[in-house]
């Protein structure tokens, strides 16, 4: 198997440490495993689309401009 370092801040690895009962290295191999599954979903799902990136870039900004206008945050 392979090792992974990883640096996490003082607060958290202390925050960590008040549950040594946890074996945290399990919990980021599940973490990592949740993700590359996600992203295959995702690949699989996209795999046939012509949305390029900048098209989804245009579309989020509007979606996050019509969030914001709803919400009456827009300036």
């Amino acid at each position: 198997m392979t090792s992974l370092t990883l640096s996490v801040s003082k607060e958290l690895k202390k925050m960590m440490d008040e549950h040594p009962e946890i074996n945290w290295s399990e919990v980021a191999r599940q973490s990592i495993i949740q993700k590359l599954t996600l992203l295959a979903k995702m690949d699989k799902l996209l795999e046939k689309s012509r949305l390029t990136e900048k098209d989804a870039i245009e579309i989020g900004r509007k979606v996050n401009a019509g969030i914001a206008k709803r919400m009456n945050l827009s300036e």
